[in-house]
């Protein structure tokens, strides 16, 4: 969300007038006419940049002007300042430039880099990019004094190919991956050269280079990487980092044909291995093609960088870097063992060394990741058992390292990526649930979108029935959490640091330490499946944690629930068989009253459960049989409509619908019975009319349904028909009493005594009743509504006439 002033400047900026733009226009083009920039022009091109980019569409600007703006933008004497103006304005204006831009390509390093993001925004497709491309090319293939532009060349050439990988031929390719190779492997040894002022009466003099040291200050005695420190550095060794920080890209986009990945590769595996042994074996590696002896640099290259990794750095900057190289080096790693298996015997014993070296170091978490993601990949081809891997993944990184968002998100992205994988070969990843929900626990609004695609590939089913209670408390996790944290950070002894965290919070601070409720807390942050489906001392942990219901982290984590219940449901209804059906419906049941006490979380979970109650019992019509004594108790008590009206109004639907012989052959008269008195007793007992009464606290519509359920009952035992319409002739005294006409309007009211007078119109035959409240099974399919011989348009028609002459038969 912007402040509200930003909203109101991005507000003006859209609705300017064309005429008010094009006055602007011919100003800004005077004041770029002007010998001196002045503040007005660099504010007055702020503002056009805001016009132009606040809109979805691309504005039109005047020619004269877009000349002008080119002509600043390839103007190496110009202020950067107004060069990046320039450059964003025609980014989002129209018409595009790409070919005037192109005409005429700059060799400044700097102006060349704002002309290719113009290009590379505005271009349609590869012919556009090509003078570019051939550009680049050239340029990377030059050897100018300054060097510079090479430099700002290789970036440029990354984005390139990632948007259009096919640009490049193989000859192009093999040249630039030559370049790659000298500048990734053949870098000078010595800093760069620095100047030094020689004292107050002698002019600069250039320093003796000194040699380049280890991240720990060691003088570095093999070649140059990305961790060798200097306090300036020469061209190449600028060449050597950004070579380092593209040939992941690189080495995705083009195979070792020089050929893009999205085209097919003829080679067989034998030749790949063939050549892969003589890369792995040759003395003299210039022998080997441009992209395999790429590959080869590219791997010593990560080896080293891995070897440097282990020292230990004197600044903490340093220390960062390190594991930043560490995460890239082992990616490239298993790239390149993806493209060439024999390098796989090659990088295990330096993965498995380091990871022995990582196992246990929280700082090193998101090292982890791409260490699994190489074990997941190669592991079978090496015969390598991944399993301690894999429960070091899943078992400490989300319990110790949940408050870490990064790590979360990388985590959520490896569980993506490899869904299927893990699903099939990763025995606890499915088991590890419980953990894998901590990440979304804490970072739930930012982390809402990849469970949704990630929740499918967690249920199984033996822990479905526990995975749905972990999801249902999983705003009580994320209080868990929070304790958990603020605990480790407060001493017990210190009151005062305590009570500085709010009274609430103190108090449940002091719960979450009790010896007491230590084996509620142990269940609801547990690191794995399997000690069972939930616990019988639910409701008190509700009431320990009571004090962080309106805890900001613990509200926006019951806001996810119900999406996350959406999911669950939809996947798990398409695989469930009889057996889970029966154990999601007494859960459904169990919980409906069984929520973590947040405003308006127990609403909208009730009414997640409403809609697929529906849905298992259209799959599953038995359950209403299987489970009738559960749901007779459920629906015999009044004081679930006041807690869980919506809930509780689908339950009486379902029963209506569902309670039928032609669903399932075990519904007998006394069951149907057993149902019919007990929803008889609550409707009786809500619309008694009372002079005292207060108004009704539930709403029409349930009054209307258990109407509408008793008279199907009836229907399906005649017996109980006398009985329903003596009910039902009540319904008009209760509809008109003071509390309910204080409380309903008019049209609620009308609604209740027109469904008691058709209902009672209709079992005067009982017939015709039984075939319009209770039609079979197909009575959905398209043949009863297209068909005019089949029997259910003639009976509607029937009906109708049926109501429309006995319409003055009210209930008495």
């Amino acid at each position: 969300m912007y402040a509200a002033a930003t909203e109101s400047l991005i507000k003006q900026a859209r609705e300017i007038k064309e005429e008010e733009l094009q006055r602007f226009c011919g100003r800004i083009f005077k004041l770029l006419h002007a010998k001196d920039v002045s503040g007005d022009t660099v504010d007055s091109l702020q503002r056009l940049n805001l016009i132009v980019s606040a809109t979805k569409y691309a504005r039109e600007l005047p020619s004269d002007l877009v000349m002008k703006l080119q002509t600043v933008l390839r103007s190496s004497s110009c202020p950067e300042q107004l060069q990046v103006l320039s450059s964003s304005i025609i980014r989002e204006s129209f018409p595009p430039s790409v070919h005037s831009l192109c005409s005429d390509l700059s060799q400044d390093s700097r102006t060349l880099s704002y002309v290719a993001s113009v290009v590379l925004a505005q271009a349609g497709n590869k012919e556009d990019v090509m003078p570019l491309c051939h550009h680049l090319l050239k340029t990377l293939e030059s050897r100018l004094s300054d060097g510079q532009i090479s430099r700002h060349a290789l970036p440029i050439l990354s984005k390139m190919i990632t948007v259009y990988p096919e640009i490049l031929t193989d000859d192009q390719v093999n040249l630039v991956s030559r370049k790659l190779v000298d500048w990734l492997r053949y870098a000078s040894m010595q800093q760069g050269a620095s100047m030094s002022s020689g004292g107050f009466f002698s002019g600069p003099r250039t320093r003796q280079p000194a040699p380049l040291t280890e991240v720990d200050g060691v003088v570095t005695g093999d070649f140059f990487t990305v961790l060798c420190v200097g306090q300036s550095y020469t061209e190449d060794q600028w060449m050597n980092m950004y070579t380092f920080s593209m040939i992941k890209n690189w080495l995705l986009t083009y195979d070792t044909d020089g050929t893009t990945n999205t085209e097919s590769d003829d080679r067989s595996e034998v030749d790949s291995s063939v050549m892969s042994m003589v890369s792995a074996t040759s003395s003299s590696s210039r022998l080997l093609p441009p992209k395999e002896r790429l590959r080869e640099k590219a791997f010593e290259y990560c080896q080293r960088l891995i070897e440097q990794s282990d020292r230990k750095a004197v600044k903490k900057t340093d220390t960062e870097l390190q594991k930043a190289c560490i995460v890239e080096s082992v990616s490239i790693m298993d790239i390149i063992c993806g493209e060439d298996p024999s390098y796989v015997y090659r990088a295990f014993p330096c993965i498995k060394a380091l990871y022995g070296r990582l196992t246990g170091d929280l700082a090193y978490a998101r090292a982890l990741l791409p260490i699994a993601q190489f074990y997941l990949n190669h592991s079978e081809t090496a015969a390598v058992d991944s399993e301690a891997v894999f429960c070091q993944l899943f078992s400490h990184c989300p319990a110790e390292q949940f408050n870490e968002p990064m790590l979360a998100f990388e985590f959520v992205q490896f569980c993506l990526l490899n869904a299927s994988v893990l699903q099939d070969r990763v025995t606890n990843y499915r088991q590890s649930f419980p953990n894998i929900l901590k990440f979304l626990a804490w970072n739930s609004s930012g982390l809402i979108a990849e469970y949704v695609e990630l929740l499918p590939s967690l249920i199984a089913p033996d822990t479905a029935i526990e995975l749905l209670h972990t999801i249902l408390d999983l705003p009580c996790l994320a209080a868990a959490l929070d304790l958990q944290q603020r605990s480790a950070c407060y001493q017990a002894s210190d009151r005062t640091t305590w009570d500085q965290q709010g009274a609430k919070v103190a108090v449940c601070l002091d719960a979450f330490r009790q010896p007491s409720y230590r084996g509620l807390f142990l269940y609801i942050l547990r690191p794995e499946a399997g000690t069972g489906d939930t616990i019988d001392r639910l409701k008190m942990l509700h009431e320990i944690l009571a004090d962080m219901a309106e805890s900001p982290r613990v509200v926006r984590c019951a806001q996810v629930v119900p999406v996350l219940l959406h999911v669950y449901f939809n996947t798990v209804t398409q695989k469930a068989d009889e057996k889970m059906m029966n154990q999601l419906l007494l859960v459904l049941l169990e919980r409906s009253s069984l929520l973590y006490n947040i405003k308006t979380f127990n609403a909208e979970v009730q009414k997640v459960f409403s809609t697929h109650l529906q849905a298992l019992c259209k799959l599953h019509p038995p359950l209403i049989v299987d489970q009738y004594r559960e749901i007779l108790e459920f629906t015999s008590s009044p004081a679930n409509i006041y807690s869980k009206e919506d809930f509780y109004t689908h339950m009486v639907w379902v029963i209506g619908e569902y309670l039928s012989v032609s669903y399932d052959p075990r519904c007998t008269v006394e069951l149907i019975t057993s149902n019919f008195e007990s929803l008889e007793a609550v409707l009786f007992e809500i619309t008694q009319v009372r002079q005292s009464a207060s108004p009704p606290s539930f709403s029409p519509r349930l009054v209307t349904v258990l109407m509408t359920t008793l008279a199907k009952l009836a229907t399906r035992s005649q017996d109980l028909i006398p009985r329903v319409s003596l009910c039902l002739s009540k319904m008009r005294t209760f509809a008109r009493s003071g509390p309910v006409m204080a409380c309903y309007s008019e049209e609620d009211t009308e609604e209740i005594i027109t469904r008691a007078h058709e209902l009672i119109n209709l079992l005067k035959l009982p017939n015709v009743a039984q075939f319009v409240l209770a039609p079979s099974a197909g009575g959905d399919g398209p043949r009863w509504h297209r068909d005019t011989n089949a029997s259910l348009p003639q009976g509607m028609r029937a009906v109708s006439g049926l109501l429309h002459r006995h319409s003055s038969f009210l209930p008495t």
